[in-house]
């Protein structure tokens, strides 16, 4: 039931990348705390700390799109290097500034800006790379170990950047950051040149985002590890509605709101460590609408209980069923689709988790002012459950995908 960690026991190459993935995740979440700390300390507004966000959200949609193209028209293991390379500097940057005590907040949100364009060239080029350095049976427990550095990463990267910046200020937070980026540098330096391979339709021509979009809209089980992601994320997304939950169902206070928010995350993090047994599932297409409709139904009976602990429970199973629902839709992405369409696919995958809960949040906050949290909520949970029953009737073919046979 473990985790299993054959994938780091058996090739260097991926040890290296995943604990460089891992290490550098941890400084990139401790520099978002910092730079959240920062900018609140220097307008005192929580809508500038805000504003750090959507500095981040637009590059992220933009080019994560191009940079999965890019990462289908050139040497992946260089785009990663001059990627992360470059957020190193992004980071040493935000050090100087804070050493030099630069009070503006536009030179933090240029900053983080260009950060988040260089996660979005970066990203599609370093998960493409993953089916070249392992076994088509190996990417699940991958996966599972990618998801188990994510969850490492955002419980402790907040806490420690909100310890270091109390102890030794904001340029330390920085500058641990800058520091934690070699160890992504030097797995991708001792990787093997990663050129896009020949693959369905060839790459003669330079490849563009329009042509990667075609190829999904033409899959249609690639296409549906996209829907069912997004019925999960827009439909049944109740993070928004925590502050008004916390108060208005339990009675609680901020401290509650943080227990409610870290919730998931633990289920997320318990569904990596135990994460032996994602290997020998075989129907992934399956497995993947039974964990969002899970998600749906344990967002639905969480808007149903007024019990505190009850409900943290649900919202542990919802964050559970996301761990492998994540899980199974890359793999699917990565051994279905060909080698020259991976960085594209990849880049799709990165709008999509980064743009889906933007939406659910405005659709639950629409439906909760219209309406009710509670309505909002438990709508959403047996809205995301109705979407999946109409992919599982209309969608067969997704239903029955085998993963010994991947077909896109």
């Amino acid at each position: 039931m473990l985790a299993d960690i054959g994938p780091l026991r058996e090739h260097p190459d991926f040890r290296r990348l995943w604990f460089g993935n891992t290490v550098s995740y941890i400084g990139q979440q401790m520099t978002a705390m910092a730079v959240a700390l920062q900018v609140y300390a220097i307008t005192g507004s929580s809508f500038y700390v805000g504003l750090v966000g959507l500095c981040s959200l637009v590059p992220l949609i933009v080019f994560g799109l191009y940079g999965g193209a890019v990462a289908d028209a050139v040497d992946r293991r260089r785009l990663g290097l001059v990627t992360a390379t470059g957020a190193t500097v992004l980071s040493a940057a935000l050090a100087a500034a804070a050493i030099a005590h630069v009070r503006s907040v536009g030179v933090l949100y240029a900053i983080v800006a260009l950060q988040a364009v260089c996660f979005a060239m970066n990203s599609p080029a370093r998960s493409s790379m993953i089916p070249r350095l392992l076994s088509p049976d190996q990417l699940p427990a991958a996966n599972a170990l990618a998801s188990l550095a994510g969850g490492v990463g955002q419980m402790a990267g907040p806490m420690l950047g909100g310890v270091f910046v109390g102890l030794w200020g904001y340029q330390a937070a920085y500058l641990i950051d800058a520091a934690a980026f070699t160890a992504s540098l030097y797995a991708m330096w001792r990787l093997p040149s990663m050129l896009p391979g020949e693959g369905e339709g060839s790459a003669k021509k330079r490849p563009s985002v329009v042509e990667g979009l075609r190829y999904l809209a033409a899959r249609p089980n690639l296409r549906t590890t996209f829907v069912s992601d997004l019925a999960a994320m827009v439909l049944a997304q109740p993070r928004v509605l925590f502050p008004a939950v916390a108060g208005l169902w339990f009675g609680g206070d901020t401290r509650t709101v943080g227990l409610l928010a870290a919730a998931p995350a633990v289920g997320a993090l318990l569904g990596s460590v135990f994460s032996g047994w994602y290997g020998r599932v075989r129907r992934q297409g399956l497995a993947v609408l039974v964990a969002v409709a899970s998600w749906g139904a344990a967002v639905a009976v969480f808007g149903l209980t007024r019990n505190l602990w009850l409900g943290l429970v649900f919202l542990g199973l919802a964050g559970c069923a996301d761990t492998v629902s994540m899980v199974f839709r890359n793999t699917m992405l990565q051994t279905a689709a060909p080698d020259d369409m991976r960085g594209r696919l990849q880049g799709v995958f990165l709008v999509v988790v980064v743009g889906g809960p933007r939406l659910g949040d405005f659709l639950a906050g629409s439906t909760a002012d219209l309406f009710s949290p509670a309505t909002a909520v438990v709508g959403g949970g047996l809205a995301c459950i109705g979407a999946i029953a109409l992919i599982a009737l209309f969608q067969r073919s997704f239903v029955s995908y085998d993963s010994r046979r991947p077909v896109a």
